[in-house]
């Protein structure tokens, strides 16, 4: 485990002036409500009773429930929010991939992670009086793959040009895709781009690191964060190829085969702003320096053997209860456009999957009732 050392004593605090709006923002959110409920819609359309999904990360490989333990001794600047005290929470992990419709792993996309902490008290962002969780919503990479909210609606429009359109060619156009992507990281390179469209190499998925990739608040000062595999087993998994051939649900298994016999550990950490132009809150696409500002440890994520992936579990999980970084600590308030433009996103995605399941969607208090 790292040590919680700073690299740099003077973290940045948050000013009001590091946010501004974009331009047309209002137009930009608009379309981007609208491109999310037309994709949910041409994906009931395909399920079984009109199922309702989420926009995006329709498909669930694993649905798991573990600890968030909070380390002890960390220091002041990073004791904030849900990190304050070295206390212990149950959480719900959901592990997915970005499309809205669900395909065959074979067409392999970027992976995700939302995390709800259950049991957090403390004062609320505005709309969740009254609840006690704390979301992390995260993504295989560290940066977002726009810049701006703009870039966000361009590449959620290519998105939803292809929902529900030729499942085969998809497949084919994925290893097209994988395999210019291999050689550009040959010579170093990555194309964001690429792999949101195919191009992501069929690796292991609890062999990722995953990352918030826009910044939130940590009580007066502003951050990052990443969930990171620390445990054994989990590291042998890091880079290690899955054949997914004749597997549509390959990284489901793969996740289900893991969890029949093994525990894994996440280390959670947090990047500090501590120079607001290399660090900017308003480029989704920059990426914050690591040799000026490393990713320190707050806590650790526990998930004990379990059988990681059920109907019974996906019932609740996937169909009544919604992931979004506003749901949460004020202390921790999303920042930026990106964040700005997903909190009345998840909010519509959420409430259109309550009305086209009739069911409506919850935010637990315990964790007591959900399915083993």
């Amino acid at each position: 485990m790292l040590k919680p050392t700073l690299v740099s004593p003077f973290p940045v605090r948050y000013e009001a002036r590091f946010e501004h709006l974009e331009d047309d923002e209002a137009a930009t959110e608009k379309g981007l409500l609208e491109t999310l409920r037309g994709i949910s819609e041409k994906t009931a359309t395909a399920t079984a009773e009109g199922h309702g999904l989420r926009s995006v990360h329709a498909k669930s490989h694993g649905l798991l429930r573990g600890e968030l333990r909070v380390l002890t001794g960390l220091p002041p600047v990073l004791a904030q929010g849900l990190f304050t005290s070295p206390m212990a929470y149950p959480i719900v992990m959901r592990l997915s991939t970005i499309p809205g419709d669900l395909l065959h792993d074979r067409v392999s996309t970027p992976r995700g992670m939302a995390i709800k902490v259950v049991g957090v008290e403390g004062e609320r962002l505005a709309g969740t009086e009254g609840q006690v969780t704390q979301d992390f919503v995260l993504v295989n990479g560290p940066r977002f793959a726009a810049p701006t909210g703009k870039g966000f609606l361009k590449g959620l429009k290519l998105l939803a040009s292809t929902t529900n359109k030729a499942p085969g060619l998809k497949k084919v156009f994925s290893a097209v895709a994988r395999g210019a992507e291999k050689v550009i990281e040959s010579v170093g390179g990555e194309s964001t781009t690429l792999k949101s469209i195919g191009g992501h190499p069929e690796t292991h998925i609890l062999g990722e690191t995953f990352y918030s990739q826009v910044p939130m608040l940590l009580g007066p000062y502003m951050a990052k964060l990443s969930v990171v595999p620390v445990s054994p087993g989990m590291l042998l998994l890091k880079n290690a190829h899955l054949d997914l051939h004749d597997k549509p649900n390959g990284l489901r298994d793969a996740v289900l085969d893991f969890f029949s016999s093994h525990s894994a550990e996440w280390e959670v950490r947090l990047q500090l702003c501590t120079d607001i132009n290399l660090m900017p809150i308003e480029d989704a696409l920059a990426e914050w320096p690591e040799a000026v500002s490393a990713y320190l440890p707050v806590a650790r994520v526990t998930v004990p053997p379990q059988t990681a992936w059920s109907e019974a579990r996906s019932a609740v999980i996937d169909d009544t209860y919604s992931f979004s970084p506003w749901h949460g600590l004020a202390a921790h308030r999303p920042l930026g456009a990106i964040m700005r433009l997903r909190k009345s996103a998840y909010e519509m995605s959420a409430q259109l999957r309550a009305s086209q399941n009739r069911q409506a969607i919850q935010e637990p208090r315990s964790l007591d009732d959900l399915p083993d």
